[in-house]
């Protein structure tokens, strides 16, 4: 018999940016690290043979955690990769239930019934992983194997393993990064000995912990944005009300505040990417605003990142990482290798926020009412 301990990544750019991830290849958030540390603790004294990952780079960094303690060769077995999502890649969840609201509830809750341009059928993803997980098993008869995957896929996976029907897929719920799924093969046959385990993680550490959607079927995260382009011609009102809101936040006074210029800016912005200035958009109603200078320092391969703002009220609520990720898959796409923006020094809950999300102090430079800190992170 041969045991695989099937392994969701680690918490990635997905998960924070409510994003559809599925063969995009997205990086590790910094609480991710941290769980994978503890994922190492967990598997420390843990015989292992193999390791196995998908390939994507989400789950080459969550096997670092197996790596850290045993000495293996490091596998890369595409058979268990996420499902492909196909035109949905890198669309914001918000986005996809405002626009296929249909598709989004087969998605989340009869999962045989989703289609999408271009992707994966669930069927399909279940014959893939399976017969990965079989040929694995079979060049390690009598061993012990980590192999590290994905949220979907391990769950299409074991579903079928405990005869769950697509339409009552909420009966196997879904499993918190890291989390660990136990298999048994034996002869071609594949058993389960327990799913979805986190106990390695402490609460603060659990991506789920902050989250409630995952735990009932029928549910919709009422917190993921949808972005829509804000063109400052068309609705100047709307984004000067906007850029005023963000300028009073951060100074205390409209001092210095020039709502002709801030305008000005934001359509020569528009005009060279439609995409660069988004208002987010929750529940119908706009409660932030993403501006970015797409040709500011675009010589230096570094993407601008000219006003991020969010209503206070939704701030503790995991939503303002959320325009940040639109800065973040904007910039990629344009093959940008690092991410700007300036802060005012004093504004030390913003120097939190985004010191949270992997930015680092890269200068200094002055601003209108004083100091600017420049914060920057990498994208590659």
């Amino acid at each position: 018999m041969t045991n695989i301990y099937l392994i969701r990544h680690a918490e990635a750019e997905g998960n924070i940016y409510r994003r559809a991830h599925g063969w995009y290849d997205g990086r590790i958030s910094a609480k991710g690290r941290r769980q994978i540390d503890a994922l190492a603790e967990r598997f420390r004294n843990v015989h292992l043979d193999a390791l196995y990952c998908s390939g994507l780079i989400r789950t080459r960094q969550t096997a670092g955690a197996i790596l850290k303690y045993h000495a293996l060769e490091l596998v890369d077995e595409p058979g268990l990769r996420e499902i492909s999502v196909g035109a949905w890649e890198d669309m914001p969840w918000g986005n996809l239930t405002y626009l296929y609201p249909e598709a989004m509830s087969a998605f989340n809750d009869d999962p045989d019934r989703w289609t999408a341009p271009g992707a994966e059928t669930f069927p399909e993803v279940r014959r893939r992983i399976k017969a990965a997980v079989l040929d694995i098993a079979s060049r390690h008869l009598g061993q012990s194997v980590a192999c590290v995957s994905h949220g979907m896929a391990i769950r299409a996976l074991v579903s079928e393993l405990l005869g769950v029907q697509s339409h009552e897929i909420h009966k196997v719920p879904h499993g918190d990064n890291t989390s660990v799924t136990l298999l048994h093969v034996d002869g071609g046959e594949i058993g389960v000995e327990y799913f979805n385990d986190n106990g390695h993680l402490p609460e603060s550490l659990s991506t789920f912990s902050r989250q409630s959607w995952w735990r009932k079927a029928g549910s919709v995260d009422d917190g993921n944005l949808r972005f829509e382009p804000l063109d400052p011609n068309a609705e100047p009102e709307l984004y000067t009300s906007l850029y005023e809101k963000t300028w009073l936040d951060v100074h205390g006074t409209l001092d210095g505040f020039d709502p002709d210029v801030c305008l000005e800016g934001a359509k020569r912005h528009f005009a060279a990417n439609p995409q660069a200035v988004v208002k987010a958009i929750k529940s119908g109603r706009v409660i932030g605003v993403t501006e970015l200078d797409t040709e500011r320092m675009a010589g230096h391969g570094t993407g601008w990142i000219s006003l991020c703002y969010i209503e206070p009220g939704e701030r503790r609520r995991l939503l303002g990482v959320q325009l940040l990720g639109h800065a973040v898959s904007l910039y990629r796409a344009m093959g940008r290798r690092a991410l700007r923006l300036s802060v005012y020094e004093g504004n030390s809950n913003a120097i939190a926020f985004y010191s949270e999300y992997d930015f680092r102090a890269a200068g200094t430079t002055e601003g209108a009412l004083g100091p600017l800190l420049i914060m920057e992170k990498d994208l590659s």
